[in-house]
């Protein structure tokens, strides 16, 4: 996530929250202990439990700001988008060049995702953790399948297409960029997947 240059100094809440973040994306949560967080933080155990009542409410509060987080961020590359430009399919086509330059912009191989890892890890997270998980995975999928509704109202798809699993294919690259970038050591790898997703969209889409 980019930081913005004027950001206040973070509170004790959302320094365990950051810290919590890199700690389960390096060596899961069920590895993430209490202790090493107080540690990291500089507080006291009670002071931990001032901000959350346990290990779970921790991590509902990791995916509710992760969410949160993919929100926003989306939110202003695709309304950036559409200020740029009207038609739905090159208003689209932008925002997914945005997307993928903010992904190139990390310094280093993307971190990882959440809602992933919660995946991953399912059993050490409470049903209220893996619903949040899935929750977003399903906010993706409105969110594309949104755009792709709107395109193919002006551009007829060249090919039958299920425009659910079109719009879950953004889920299925991006943290499938991540795994390889992660494994590659190569962090350009999540933004091409990104690029080569608008290429698929324009040539299912554009009119020849």
């Amino acid at each position: 996530m980019l930081e913005s240059a004027s950001k206040k100094p973070a509170s004790t809440r959302e320094r365990l929250l950051e810290l919590a973040e890199q700690m389960v994306l390096r060596k899961g949560f069920a590895s993430t202990s209490i202790e090493e967080l107080i540690a990291g933080v500089g507080i006291t155990k009670s002071g931990f439990f001032y901000h959350f009542k346990d290990k779970n409410d921790l991590a509902r509060a990791l995916m509710q700001r992760y969410l949160e987080d993919n929100k926003r961020q989306l939110d202003g590359i695709f309304a950036r988008a559409a200020e740029l430009h009207e038609d739905p399919l090159h208003s689209f086509l932008i925002g997914l060049k945005l997307f993928a330059e903010l992904m190139n912009s990390v310094h280093d191989v993307h971190p990882g995702c959440i809602a992933a890892a919660v995946i991953y890890q399912d059993q050490a997270f409470d049903a209220e953790v893996r619903s949040l998980s899935a929750e977003g995975m399903l906010d993706w999928r409105k969110r594309f399948r949104t755009h792709l509704d709107r395109i193919v109202k002006r551009y007829p798809p060249k090919i039958d297409v299920d425009l659910d699993s079109l719009a879950d294919m953004m889920s299925a690259l991006a943290d499938g960029g991540i795994i390889l970038s992660k494994a590659l050591k190569d962090r350009t790898t999540l933004p091409a997947q990104i690029m080569h997703y608008r290429n698929y969209i324009k040539l299912l889409f554009e009119p020849a």
